[in-house]
């Protein structure tokens, strides 16, 4: 069973170990090439080595939940998380850099959301929907709240002493991490008997349909990781080369952020009953849209104002499908495991999409790139509903 103090104590976590990790880089990056006279890329370089870092230990880390549970995984990935924070703030040479941050790679996705959204499917079986949509509303919160931490620490103290101190919040997780339950959905359900009532069952049954339903999965979430990471890393750049100013795209570009909280806030509030595939249809329309408004960001402020917030409310609300779709596509006993796998091409994918959309945009232009992404986010949007039409519940009985 699922409590409340489980989901406190996830949300909490998630909230920290984003901020401290795969927002680090936006914090002191430039700050570090400064000091050490390296190049941008070199310092940049470091989280893809993280992001690939995550890929090749996705499909061993689900395993490694499905059998020992979150509480196990999630704690070891604390420690490591201190360990890369404090790594990357004594490193004075790119190998023990680079080093630091392949291990806050493995860290990040032994406690980031796949790994919560697994620990929190093998506490709470097919149960899990709402908690997994109720740990996103602190863990969306990470840039708002560790941005502006970050810059203070490293204004006041250094960037060095600075990530110290996000060694030291690394570890206020573990007590949070510590406090998960270690028993497991299926065994809850035999000890009270056969009348426990599941919210659905697996939609997939059939070998080939568990095969088109991963499939489907896979490409809808490989191709939202690519536009996340672009997006994370350049949306600022492509509303300047649009013709915004440095400052207002900043300021612009904050609202993304404000799109993904009110999303999934409405989702939390309002989406108890809507099935994960009808929500995914919903957040996925809103991608393509975004794109193209945002195609007339250099004429019009509101068309800026409106990517930058459907972008964020349509990734919000995907973040939360990517952990409630497998809830009803497959059997959740199993959910770390497949998952981690599925993963895998979204995360290396990740690591090189700021590398691609650089290029785009340097020589095509941010018109041309946000025609590129307008195509990709309608891609995910067509798969959407290939997703609903055969695994929706309504689908099924006809």
């Amino acid at each position: 069973m699922i409590t409340r103090y489980t989901v406190i104590s996830l949300g909490v976590s998630q909230l920290i170990c984003w901020g401290i990790s795969y927002y680090l880089i936006a914090a002191f990056g430039v700050r570090i090439a400064e000091d050490l006279a390296w190049s941008e890329s070199i310092v940049y370089g470091g989280f893809s080595a993280a992001l690939v870092i995550m890929a090749f230990t996705s499909p061993l880390t689900g395993q490694l939940i499905d059998r020992f549970g979150g509480k196990v995984v999630m704690t070891a990935g604390s420690v490591l998380l201190a360990l890369g924070c404090g790594g990357i703030a004594l490193s004075y040479s790119t190998g023990v850099y680079y080093a630091s941050w392949m291990l806050l790679g493995l860290a990040m996705r032994l406690c980031l959301y796949d790994a919560a959204f697994a620990a929190l499917a093998r506490i709470g079986g097919v149960h899990a929907k709402r908690p997994i949509s109720q740990i996103t509303l602190l863990g969306g919160l990470a840039s708002t709240i560790f941005w502006p931490i970050g810059f203070f620490l490293a204004e006041t103290f250094g960037w060095r002493a600075a990530l110290l101190i996000y060694a030291g919040f690394a570890l206020l997780t573990i007590p949070l991490h510590l406090s998960l339950p270690t028993g497991r959905f299926d065994d809850q359900a035999k000890a009270v008997g056969n009348n426990t009532v599941t919210s659905f069952s697996p939609a997939t049954v059939t070998t080939k349909e568990q095969w088109i339903a991963a499939s489907l999965y896979a490409l809808v979430f490989t191709l939202l990781n690519f536009l996340n990471s672009a997006m994370s890393t350049h949306m600022i750049t492509l509303l300047a080369g649009l013709g915004l100013t440095a400052a207002l795209s900043v300021w612009v570009s904050t609202f993304r952020g404000i799109g993904q909280s009110l999303a999934r806030v409405c989702e939390v509030l309002f989406g108890a009953h809507l099935h994960p595939t009808s929500l995914t249809i919903l957040a996925s329309m809103l991608l393509p849209l975004g794109f193209a408004i945002g195609l007339f960001s250099g004429q019009f402020l509101t068309a800026a104002l409106l990517f930058a917030f459907l972008f964020g409310a349509g990734n919000g609300l995907m973040t939360i499908t990517r952990g409630t779709l497998p809830l009803v596509l497959f059997d959740p006993n199993t959910y770390g495991t497949l998952v981690g796998k599925l993963l895998v091409p979204g995360f290396l994918l990740s690591a090189i999409s700021p590398i691609v959309y650089t290029y785009i945009i340097h020589h095509f232009g941010e018109q041309t790139a946000l025609i590129i992404s307008t195509v990709l986010a309608f891609i995910i949007f067509a798969l959407s509903l290939v997703l609903k039409s055969r695994y929706h519940p309504a689908a099924a009985k006809e």
